[in-house]
């Protein structure tokens, strides 16, 4: 069969093959006939289409939605292809970008430097509409493949960060997050205050009721701490048993005061729901400052633990179901 510009696909089981794959095909082609030959052979095969006539306007669309396969003319007026390819590559994006360079200049040392540029295969214009949509179902599983590990990384990624019993962030998630907050702290000056919560009494709970109770108050209790915190930036943690910890950027001691008492009346004024009945449960504190640690202390997410913990142990001593932090220093009260 002879090859023609852009024929007709005539395979219909390669065409089912391609059917619904959903991804989205980016076409730089500045003649309108064969960018509508293209668009038309390209959709009619289940692939999203979005047109346009230039490398600029290439770039332009590829920063209003990602494009996971690209198929690019190699003469674009006074542009090149090959550059645009380059700038593609140079460019971060959200996954892989599949780029097929079409051309006339199919010589072997054409094909060379398209794939130089960074092209993934580089297509003759003679080619046939089969042999295009098989290469472009080619593309299709090469992309398909990488987000899939790329998500697979993201979700294992999500994993090692979770706590597996409440969902909400793990001691892993608190280390790695709280060296930015302290990078982020220092570098323009700002606030930043620690809260460490534990349940008091806890041990009862679980020998009162059965450690499958205790673990439904700790998912109640990581859920209502994360929903009663004041802000999207504000974040927490489980780093132990019963243990909680609570950040607090651009947050103060005097605000973190407010924030824990906040907390402290959510937890104990309204009951927690397990299968034997309603539960009353209380939660002990204490508080840390970038502020209020002491000037030969190097500030760390360890020194802010370290004084929380001190504060917390007072919170036990007064009783629980209390708060307790440093006292201001001099400067920083208002007077």
């Amino acid at each position: 069969m002879e090859n023609s510009y852009y024929r007709v696909a005539d395979d219909s089981v390669q065409v089912a093959a391609l059917q619904d794959n959903g991804l989205s095909v980016l076409i730089v082609e500045d003649d309108p006939l064969v960018q509508k030959r293209l668009a038309d052979l390209v959709s009619g095969v289940g692939f999203t289409v979005h047109t346009v006539n230039s490398a600029q306007e290439a770039i332009y669309a590829f920063s209003e939605e990602f494009f996971p396969i690209a198929l690019i003319d190699r003469l674009l007026g006074t542009a090149d292809g090959l550059h645009l390819s380059q700038r593609i590559r140079d460019l971060p994006w959200p996954g892989y970008v599949y780029i097929m360079l079409l051309t006339v200049l199919d010589s072997s040392d054409d094909v060379v430097e398209g794939l130089n540029a960074g092209a993934d295969d580089y297509l003759s214009k003679r080619i046939s509409d089969n042999e295009l949509l098989a290469r472009l179902r080619t593309a299709s599983r090469i992309v398909t493949l990488e987000q899939t590990l790329r998500e697979t990384v993201a979700e294992r990624s999500r994993a090692a960060l979770t706590d597996v019993l409440t969902g909400g962030h793990n001691r892993r998630y608190f280390a790695r997050h709280m060296k930015r907050e302290l990078k982020r702290a220092k570098r323009f000056g700002t606030p930043l205050s620690l809260l460490l919560l534990d349940i008091d009494h806890f041990k009862q709970v679980n020998d009162r009721y059965g450690h499958s109770a205790g673990d439904e108050i700790l998912k109640q209790f990581s859920n209502r701490v994360r929903y009663s915190l004041p802000r999207d930036f504000d974040w927490s943690a489980r780093i132990g048993g019963e243990e909680f910890v609570v950040v607090l950027p651009q947050t103060d001691l005097a605000g973190a005061e407010i924030v824990a008492e906040r907390l402290r009346r959510a937890i104990c004024e309204t009951p927690f729901q397990i299968s034997q009945g309603d539960i009353t449960i209380t939660v002990s504190q204490g508080v840390s400052a970038l502020a209020s640690l002491a000037k030969d202390v190097e500030p760390s997410a360890q020194a802010l633990l370290d004084q929380a913990d001190h504060y917390l142990y007072r919170s036990k001593l007064t009783g629980r179901n209390v708060v307790c932090c440093p006292s201001l220093p001099e400067e920083l009260i208002d007077t």
